[in-house]
């Protein structure tokens, strides 16, 4: 980066957030010129897709010379119950000037409605080029507690005065909470314990690539949340600002991950990744890192690598703790984990060494079941060896398309065992990379690029979620394959599901899980015990012979109906339904709507099999920025104005100009009936 002609700076790892100051180089009363050069030539680089160019938010920030620092404040809360908690501001303050100035921080912790609950003063000369730490502190009474369940938003607003006139002002979004790691009772969260209901994610979101507007990042946070999903783990690298903002607003748990690689490279990255420069970078790569996201309540683990080779080498206990000073260092209220998959390995000698995993504040496993009897113990034998080890898995396999034995039994121990902290499936959602021709892709995630649920989603919402729910698959149009019989799967929170085709009986069935022995008295199994189970697995089965028309689910809950599920055979695609997340959107150049494409037949019902081309057109205050249908296999491009469908669905995204006005999409497929609809966008 150049000012003027004159060098700035570089930084070799492009996720990291970093700034500089211009001042010295700048002209008065003349052009200023910025240069900024990104080069990402020399690939690969890193896993998976990266991107390329600027596709973060820049800021240009002009500020008195007595200022907050750059992430200059740090808000903690020392101590935290229902009844009351204490509440810690460091302040850094620079004093850029040539003489020394008397400084007078104001500190005010305002509630949600930007009430003061409580403010606080001091004052500190601070000499010419120097900085000063102000540390001051609140007790807050019955404080609202942040949580997923509610996720309840603070303000530390910060006033630098000088000589009575305000020099600099700055605001700070923090939440109040407790994040604990317990050796035997896994997460607690406010003394509560929370287990962590987890998924990884890659950076980027499919047909925008890696330049993705907030409001994708909160539809496909909004669909993950809905399925139970209450824990994020940012894989590999730094996450957008934004993306970190919206997990504390909507109250996801963060695993907060910085490196995928140390200073033993990858096979799959190649020759050019971080390796060559972490021995150079890593601590001023890891101390931005951590001041920029030290004030999320979202982040209560910090991840410094993702099954790094170092983990095996002899040297690699030395570079965690080096590491581990940093992050320690930056941040003393949170601990620090790996992503290990060597932890048991063949051939031994690339095993992950004791040392290494000594050091570590909670342990991080990834595949716990990939070697031998761990298959069926997972972390039981750990347990046994190493009783006040912390862990967590912190990545496994995930469910996608149809379903896994493997995957419900690993989740059936995790949710069982109090001391597994959780666990992080791979993946939350579909991602680009990691795939071999013709794929662009990875499929293994439980929903798709477009944001649009598999059958795993509902696997992952009858073990995270209450509400009752029921899903049956695959579709019912098999023209062909009359009287075969096909297996009929359902994931379900109900106790028991009756399925019916054209209004006969297949089979009542059901599981109860976790199963509960005698309570209160001798011989009192309770309710739970005399449900109906067939099956010791997570999902009901039936084998139906095909036969057009509908399959009819029926679930029941303490004797009880409580949701009902139909699956119909469908006619041939007759028209194009069109329909939005929002009807209306910001005016900013930044927002954007997301339009879902649907093939129904004539009697209005989605068409599972079908996948003709669709052509879009938008006019007024908006334009589309993309088009995707979830196929891995698509080489469709992006930008275009067509799109082929998959399972009759496909999604256009579309972006608002920064005038007020009205945004018509009209969508037409040969032969089918045309739709369209308009939203407006406002200032």
């Amino acid at each position: 980066m150049w000012i003027n002609g004159q060098f700035l700076g570089k930084r070799p790892y492009g996720y990291v957030a970093f700034s500089y100051d211009l001042s010295p180089h700048l002209k008065a009363g003349a052009e200023n010129v910025i240069a900024v050069k990104v080069d990402n030539s020399q690939q690969p680089n890193c896993r998976w897709y990266s991107g390329s160019g600027i596709y973060r938010h820049t800021w240009l920030l002009a500020t008195n010379p007595l200022h907050i620092a750059y992430w200059g404040t740090f808000v903690t809360s020392p101590r935290v119950s229902a009844n009351a908690a204490t509440v810690q501001v460091k302040t850094r303050v620079k004093n850029e000037r040539k003489t020394s100035a008397t400084c007078v921080l104001t500190t005010a912790l305002l509630d949600r409605d930007s009430k003061s609950a409580q403010a606080t003063e001091a004052t500190q000369q601070i000499a010419a080029g120097a900085e000063y730490e102000f540390v001051q502190q609140f007790n807050v009474e019955k404080p609202r507690l942040w949580s997923p369940a509610d996720p309840y938003l603070y303000k530390v607003h910060s006033t630098v005065r000088d000589q009575g006139r305000v020099v600099d002002e700055y605001d700070t979004p923090t939440g109040i909470r407790e994040a604990l790691f317990d050796a035997d009772k896994g997460f607690l969260l406010n003394g509560e314990r929370v287990k962590l209901n987890g998924v990884c994610l890659h950076h980027e979101a499919g047909a925008v690539g890696a330049a993705v507007p907030e409001r994708v990042w909160e539809r496909r946070l909004e669909i993950l949340r809905e399925m139970g999903c209450n824990a994020i783990r940012t894989s590999h690298n730094p996450y957008a600002a934004e993306f970190m903002d919206l997990c504390d607003r909507m109250g996801f748990l963060v695993m907060d991950e910085l490196f995928d690689e140390w200073k033993v490279g990858k096979g799959q990255i190649g020759p050019f990744g971080y390796a060559n420069h972490f021995d150079e970078w890593y601590q001023r790569d890891a101390r931005s890192f951590v001041q920029r996201d030290r004030n999320h309540p979202s982040v209560v683990l910090w991840s410094a690598g993702n099954e790094v080779g170092d983990q095996s080498r002899p040297e690699g206990a030395e570079t965690l703790r080096k590491l581990l000073d940093v992050f320690h260092t930056e941040d003393p209220t949170r601990l620090v984990t790996v992503g290990c998959d060597q932890i048991a390995s063949e051939p031994l000698t690339n095993r992950v060494r004791p040392e290494f995993l000594a050091q570590l504040d909670v342990v991080g496993y990834n595949y716990v079941d990939r070697w031998r009897d761990r298959k069926e113990k997972y972390f039981s034998i750990d347990r046994a060896a190493f009783p006040q080890r912390r862990v967590v898995g912190t990545e496994s396999s995930s469910m996608g398309r149809g379903r896994s034995v493997d995957v419900e039994q690993l989740w059936r121990f995790v949710s069982t065992y109090d001391y597994v902290a959780g666990d992080f499936m791979w993946t939350g959602i579909d991602y680009l990379g990691e795939a071999r021709w013709p794929r662009k892709g990875a499929s293994s995630g439980v929903i798709d690029t477009c944001g649009f649920k598999k059958d795993g989603f509902y696997f992952y919402q009858s073990q995270w979620t209450a509400k009752p729910m029921l899903h049956l698959f695959p579709h019912w149009n098999w023209k062909g394959r009359e009287g075969q019989f096909i297996p009929v799967t359902c994931y379900t929170n109900c106790d028991t599901v009756e399925l019916f085709l054209n209004g006969k009986s297949v089979g009542l069935k059901g599981y109860a899980f976790p199963r509960y022995g005698m309570e209160d008295r001798y011989g009192n199994t309770g309710a739970r015990a005399r449900v109906p189970r067939t099956t010791n697995d997570l999902h009901l089965e039936w084998d139906v012979p095909y036969e057009p028309g509908t399959l009819k689910a029926v679930g029941t809950k303490d004797g009880k109906v409580v949701t009902t599920v139909e699956v119909s055979t469908t006619g041939e695609p007759s028209a194009v339904r069109l329909s939005v997340d929002r009807a209306e959107i910001a005016a900013d150049r930044r927002d954007v709507a997301h339009i879902t494409v649907e093939i129904l037949d004539a009697q209005g019902r989605l068409v599972p099999t079908a996948d003709p081309e669709v052509a879009f057109v938008v006019e007024g205050e908006g334009k589309l920025i993309g088009l995707d249908n979830g196929d891995p296999q698509s080489h469709e491009d992006y930008k275009a104005t067509r799109r082929k469908t998959l399972n009759g669905l496909a999604l256009a995204i579309v972006q608002s100009t920064g005038k007020s006005g009205a945004i018509r999409v009209a969508a037409s497929s040969p032969g089918l009936q045309s739709a369209s609809l308009t939203l407006s966008t406002r200032t």
